[in-house]
């Protein structure tokens, strides 16, 4: 297949786009490097040092003889994103390009604005590109299991039949997203339900869990291929930034009581989970959706999983329970249905010792490129 990744030169982009060209497929990748600029603007970095996207196509190009196109742009400017639609005529739009962090999308008023113009209406170019370009392309959209929030019932794939005074029907599932970034999930998911009812476009969501990890076998080829690391307040998700506190000498910082539950998965598996929506598109006017993680933790379990490993490599973390800086249930219920992926031949790659032990090696490498000062939460949500 011809396959866009819009945000390819991110954390899960980048290693997708990398997947999909070796497995033959036809990969460009649309990035307006924002991501990196947000490194500048946070005084921040990525723990292992990454090369340009110009260097890292070049660099795939020379190890497999495979060439991945780039386009540098935004999904928000239209015209840009209608040429690179007539010029890839895409069997495929993956859609990686959002702003993607909860606390980013909380610091102030502008970051707030900033999340759901460019996530939101990004994502309605998107939709209309595909409807007057290539309206037979598969939309594969990127979303997330916190739109879902923390109810105190089951959380299905998507959809959920009710019965409600004698009647039944099957609707979208309740949301109670955390946050502003969230929030623009959500607006995301209606107007694509919507878009495909009317226009007959075809989509899938893929409500993703929280990502972990940092290579797959195609990042592992070349150090200019290496994938990003995140470990501050912002951006740094919670296990990773965990392994990388316990390896620099820093309390593993968990939020209030430790009970938050969410799914989690394997970069391993996220670019996996990619390839098997691209080969199973939802039909002309559906809106399919995955849950896609493999396993749920608490932060409290994986702060001593992560405790456990280290302590093994000779360090002597302390976990410090801190004050929690977002508004959410610390103690609650959490069971969620991810089963199509699986049906669909998804083989997970679960956390165990050695998934943890493999990190906070990169991690004790690069350790000199931490800065200390952003390793504990700034944002709040209050």
């Amino acid at each position: 297949m011809n396959i866009i990744v819009a945000g390819g030169d991110g954390f899960c982009g980048w290693p997708t786009a990398l997947y999909l060209s070796k497995q033959g497929h036809d990969v460009s990748i649309i990035d307006n490097m924002i991501r990196r600029e947000m490194d500048n603007e946070l005084h921040s970095n990525s723990l292992t040092p990454i090369a340009s996207l110009k260097e890292r196509v070049a660099k795939w190009k020379e190890l497999t003889g495979k060439e991945i196109r780039t386009y540098e742009g935004d999904l928000n400017h239209y015209d840009f994103l209608r040429q690179v639609l007539m010029t890839e005529e895409p069997d495929a739009f993956v859609h990686f390009a959002e702003q993607r962090s909860a606390p980013y999308s909380m610091i102030d008023r502008e970051h707030a604005v900033f999340t759901q113009t460019n996530n939101v209406a990004g994502n309605l170019n998107v939709l209309y590109g595909i409807k007057e370009i290539v309206p037979d392309c598969h939309l594969i959209k990127l979303g997330t299991m916190g739109e879902y929030g923390t109810p105190n019932i089951p959380i299905e794939e998507g959809y959920i039949e009710i019965e409600h005074k004698g009647r039944k029907d099957v609707l979208p599932y309740p949301k109670q997203p955390g946050s502003f970034y969230h929030l623009s999930k959500v607006h995301d998911s209606h107007n694509i339900t919507f878009a495909c009812k009317i226009w007959g476009i075809r989509a899938t969501d893929l409500n993703q869990g929280v990502v972990y990890g940092l290579d797959t076998d195609e990042t592992k080829m070349d150090p200019i291929l290496a994938n990003r690391l995140d470990y501050d307040g912002v951006f740094g998700t919670a296990l990773n930034r965990f392994i990388i506190q316990s390896a620099t000498g820093h309390d593993v910082t968990v939020y209030g009581k430790g009970g938050q539950t969410r799914g989690f998965l394997n970069i391993k598996d996220t670019v996996r989970c990619i390839e098997i929506a691209a080969e199973n598109p939802a039909d002309k006017g559906e809106f399919q959706v995955f849950n896609q993680f493999t396993e749920e933790f608490s932060v409290g379990e994986l702060a001593d999983k992560v405790k456990k490993v280290a302590q093994e490599e000779g360090l002597t973390p302390n976990v410090a329970y801190l004050d929690n800086p977002r508004v959410e249930q610390e103690e609650h219920f959490f069971e969620a249905v991810n089963t199509k992926l699986r049906d669909l031949g998804l083989e997970p790659h679960l956390l165990d010792d050695g998934v943890i032990r493999e990190i906070l090696h990169t991690v004790m490498q690069h350790n000199d490129r931490v800065i200390q000062e952003n390793v504990m939460p700034q944002v709040s949500w209050k």
